[in-house]
């Protein structure tokens, strides 16, 4: 699994600006290049979606959104019966919404990703 984890952190760092949109039929939601590569690699096309739909109802509150997943060290996870955590911000530390996972099979620990003009993307696509 391992591996997986640093090939994927490696693969991540060469995308900068996109050069196609994708789009989440349902929702109209664009996202990069970085988030097709990740989607992919990481089998993880729900993160896709979650943060789309949970960035997108947000978007009254802030133009801007920044979501970051975590996954909780040991000792939170029993505390709180979550094993991960993703955080919507809109980018000046003001958390707008936070959603607990109590089970994930995303390969990274923690993950930034940037919402604006309804397009998910990489902090380096930015």
């Amino acid at each position: 699994m391992k591996a997986q984890v640093n090939e994927i952190k490696e693969g991540l760092q060469h995308f900068h600006g996109t050069e196609m949109f994708y789009q989440i039929p349902l929702l109209r939601t664009r996202f990069t290049d970085g988030l097709k590569y990740l989607a992919n690699a990481a089998d993880c096309f729900w993160l896709i979606t979650d943060t789309s739909v949970i960035a997108k109802s947000l978007m009254n509150r802030s133009e801007f959104i920044t979501i970051d997943f975590k996954r909780l060290p040991e000792d939170k996870q029993d505390f709180t019966g979550y094993e991960a955590e993703i955080i919507y911000s809109d980018g000046n530390d003001n958390i707008l919404e936070k959603h607990g996972y109590r089970a994930t099979d995303f390969p990274l620990d923690e993950l930034r990703l940037f919402f604006v003009n309804d397009t998910l993307m990489l902090p380096s696509e930015y």
